[in-house]
């Protein structure tokens, strides 16, 4: 028996690919992760095929790497470790099966797309919690448990948001339910009595979905999650404030995140604003902090209109001016841009054709250092700072940010690809030598972060050992070896 042929008894022949073509695809991506090309590719269309996948897994001892997005990737999380694994592709499963306006939530399958789901949700009226520009083909919920940073701090109160609570396969073959999901009742029965699965804790004391989060499909694979909407605000308007330096932000940032005024609020350098806009990084301005203001049901023009003499007053008293318009940059097309998928190519590959990212958590405060240490490491490695993009997210109501620099190079140059790579390596020991915290440790992040954390390895270990003893999910991943 191979593992194409026990796919095969499970979903069909139409629904296990085994083309060498399709799986030297997942053997490599865009980042510059490699690693064993699959056995085969299998795309189960329900939550019952998945369990079924997963008890033959442990029955076989094949590996399972889970993906929902759709290509390019490139963070290493979808490229297998070890020999013979199963890619479980889990893109067709499609549905919304519950969107809720009461409640201001959405539950999904892992297939649904941003696009989707942003089509399904404005016809409720609602609108959804997204990061920058995410390509069309990304998963909503895998971009919720990856811990993508929304562009709404307002509404970020926790780490988990917008996720609520999820539906998860786990490794051994049992199937859990997670928060207020988990009963008591059956999901319908449920929402008879008005419940709408948001409560991402529980059951009992224990919050795991934070299990589930984060961990790169290493835990289980979560079939379907509920995920927090908004209103769709009757009146926006949006805005931008330039400066020469980061740092001539940051007092305005903190103060109107502190009193939550705006929806969107982010911070992006001229290359990264040049990159999204595609209006030629080197007329931008060297620093553009992008906001807007919204009005909902009850007198949106005049919340709006009092608003935008709040903030106008916040600015003043921080020294910086809000504008409509930054040269060719339009505040409300920008705003208008930002809430929807990135058509291709994505903004990242724009300048040069490929990009190697470096991001982490920090504050708002700490934010000029590491760019400061990052310019040396640039300098060392001969790179033109011109090719660097920032992306500044506040995060939990400006309390943190994601801070993330994306590192534009052409791979057809040799020259470039290897600068590019020795500086994302110097530069992501430089920021975590800093007190950067990498709360998703892709590749080779993962031993420079649990390196520092050998208790929290030891405790993760137990908890791999309930979940998943066979080591079935994802091995070679975060801190566990690739026998799980």
């Amino acid at each position: 028996m191979t593992a194409k042929s026990d796919c095969v008894k499970i979903v069909g022949e139409e629904s296990v690919l085994a083309d060498k073509k399709i799986l030297a695809s997942f053997a490599r991506d865009d980042g510059g992760s490699q690693g064993s090309p699959p056995a085969c590719v299998v795309k189960p269309r329900s939550a019952e095929e998945v369990r079924e996948i997963v008890l033959m897994a442990n029955a076989r001892g094949y590996a399972l790497v889970p993906v929902s997005s759709g290509e390019p990737h490139s963070r290493g999380d979808t490229v297998p470790a070890t020999e013979g694994a199963v890619i479980v592709d889990l893109s067709g499963m499609k549905r919304v099966l519950r969107m809720d306006r009461r409640n201001k939530v959405a539950m999904v399958e892992p297939g649904v797309t941003f696009g989707e789901l942003r089509d399904a949700a404005a016809q409720e009226g609602l609108r959804v919690l997204t990061p920058l520009l995410p390509r069309p083909s990304k998963s909503v919920l895998g971009s919720a448990l990856e811990r993508e940073p929304m562009l709404i701090p307002k509404y970020h109160w926790d780490m988990t948001d917008p996720l609520m609570c999820v539906e998860v396969v786990f490794g051994t073959g049992d199937v859990f339910r997670t928060g207020s999901a988990a009963g008591p009742g059956t999901l319908e029965e449920q929402w008879a009595v008005g419940c709408a699965q948001k409560n991402p804790m529980g059951p009992g004391q224990t919050d795991f979905l934070r299990l589930v989060q984060g961990s790169q499909g290493s835990m289980g694979i979560v079939t379907w999650g509920t995920v927090k909407l908004e209103l769709l605000p009757g009146v926006e308007k949006a805005f931008l404030v330039t400066a020469d330096e980061f740092g001539a932000l940051q007092d305005f940032a903190y103060t109107i995140l502190k009193f939550k005024l705006p929806d969107l609020c982010l911070i992006l350098n001229g290359a990264a604003l040049g990159a999204i806009t595609e209006k030629g990084g080197g007329d931008m301005p060297p620093w553009t902090l992008a906001y807007s203001i919204s009005g909902y049901t009850y007198m949106p023009r005049e919340r709006v209109e009092y608003l935008e003499k709040d903030v106008a007053d916040i600015a003043s008293a921080a020294g910086v001016k809000p504008a409509r318009t930054a040269g060719d940059v339009d505040a409300g097309e920008l705003a208008r841009m930002m809430g929807a998928p990135c058509p291709p190519p994505h903004w990242k590959t724009r300048a040069r054709g490929a990009c190697r990212e470096v991001f982490f958590l920090t504050t708002l405060d700490r934010v000029p250092a590491f760019l400061a240490a990052v310019d040396g490491e640039m300098s060392a490695h001969g790179f033109d700072a011109r090719d660097l993009g920032v992306y500044v997210q506040p995060i939990r109501q400006g309390t943190g940010c994601h801070l993330e620099m994306d590192f534009f190079y052409d791979p057809g140059s040799e020259e470039d690809t290897r600068k590019a790579r020795a500086l994302h390596e110097g530069v992501s020991r430089a920021c975590i030598e800093m007190g950067g915290f990498f709360s998703r440790p892709y590749g080779g992040w993962a031993d420079l972060a649990y390196g520092r954390a050998p208790d929290a390895v030891a405790a993760l270990a137990r908890i791999k050992d309930i979940l998943d003893p066979r080591g079935v999910m994802n091995p070679g991943r975060l801190c566990f070896g690739k026998e799980g």
